[in-house]
């Protein structure tokens, strides 16, 4: 054994002395779960309801915005069309319509958006609040060391996913 160790190289000899009281030290392995938190905002029944909401509640004014985009374009088409018959003056005034109405437009479409995401937002934040509590409950019946929820890769024997959407669908 003498002449094992003086063959290694001292800093080898030094890490394999420190880390054997480590090795020995450590009774339980660690445990660790999985949780792919976008499938819970996807496939839970509360993310489909939520989505459903959202859809009725939206679709009025995207209708709205979808009929003054198409407005829009069929007025600047028919400028388009009309223009070389205008006078300087009509062909100044209709291009000066066009162009408010395109910030209209544009504005309405803006609002639209910023309006969709935020409600979004709200829905995802109810999920993901009740499903940290569902997480937090799972890794304490299982007795995981932690949870994690972004990984480059993990194991399907550590995600714990379908049991927070049987429990979150509840």
């Amino acid at each position: 054994m003498l002449k094992t160790l003086n063959a290694l190289p001292g800093t080898l000899l030094l890490a394999a002395l420190c880390a054997a009281p480590l090795a020995q030290a450590q009774t339980a392995p660690s445990r660790i779960g999985f949780v792919f938190t976008e499938r819970l905002m996807t496939e839970s029944k509360m993310a489909k309801a939520a989505d459903a909401k959202i859809q009725a509640e939206f679709s009025k004014r995207q209708k709205t915005t979808e009929e003054m985009v198409a407005k829009f374009k069929q007025m600047s088409e028919k400028f388009d069309a009309d223009a070389p018959r205008l006078t300087d003056i009509e062909r100044t005034r209709r291009a000066r319509e066009l162009f408010d109405m395109e910030k209209d437009v544009q504005r309405t479409q803006r609002e639209f958006q910023e309006d969709l995401f935020q409600r979004k937002s709200e829905e995802r934040a109810a999920i993901a609040q009740k499903a940290y509590k569902l997480i937090e409950q799972i890794a304490e019946q299982e007795k995981l060391d932690a949870v994690l929820q972004e990984a480059a890769w993990s194991s399907p024997r550590i995600d714990i996913t379908d049991k927070i959407l049987k429990q979150l669908d509840k």
